[in-house]
């Protein structure tokens, strides 16, 4: 379902914990990393989208969390070419999205990436809200920017948090620490953890490259 410029309506999701640390998916089989999102399908709200991609992707049903807030505006980007099924392109033109931001109310436990037969993650961690974004793919990282700069006002301060605005000075995660906080600007690339420190597990065949912009 595109409208009338070519952009699918799309929904992504900034899933934080009670320490105001925000889920990290690891794509299947590949090095980047991603919050969940998924295409809202025809008849569907963006709310009602966001609550079927949770569960999809994560395996969080609607009382594990709660909603914080939202964007107030569609924020889009467009696909490259060659992530475009061929039948697609000169129609498709990228995604545009309702983000949503939510706090965790069950447990960590509750996550669960094998929730489908088509997973989208294989592995996943907890981040401090302010990283840079170097292992997102790169069209994506301008919307990642922008939806969590508008969220941000949303976060609950707590001195444990360490959600400060992006032209503050912000502890990073651990591995993190020596490169210093990055002004907006610099925020380019969420690093990739150590192997110890992952979530998650393999699970089966990836979906076609399409799935980079759904």
């Amino acid at each position: 379902m595109l409208d009338k410029d070519g952009y699918r309506p799309n929904v992504g999701i900034i899933l934080l914990n009670r320490r105001n640390e925000v889920f990290w998916g690891k794509r299947i089989r590949e090095h980047s990393w991603q919050f969940p999102q998924g295409g809202i399908k025809r008849g569907e709200s963006p709310e009602q989208a966001m609550f079927r991609e949770l569960e999809e992707e994560v395996g969080l049903r609607p009382d594990h969390v709660r909603i914080i807030a939202r964007t107030r505006d569609w924020l889009r980007y467009e696909v490259p070419d060659h992530w475009v099924r061929r039948e697609w392109r000169g129609h498709y033109r990228g995604q545009k999205q309702i983000w949503y931001l939510l706090r965790l109310v069950g447990r960590d436990s509750d996550i669960q990436l094998r929730a489908s037969q088509h997973p989208e993650f294989d592995a996943w961690r907890w981040n401090q809200y302010w990283v840079p974004l170097d292992s997102v793919i790169e069209f994506k990282r301008d919307v990642y920017r922008l939806a969590l700069t508008e969220l941000a006002k949303h976060l609950q301060r707590r001195k444990s948090a360490n959600a400060a605005a992006p032209n503050e000075q912000a502890p990073l995660a651990k591995q993190q620490a020596q490169e210093g906080s990055p002004s907006l600007q610099a925020q380019k690339a969420i690093q990739a953890p150590s192997p110890a420190k992952l979530k998650g597990a393999a699970g089966s065949n990836p979906k076609d490259n399409l799935n980079h912009g759904e």
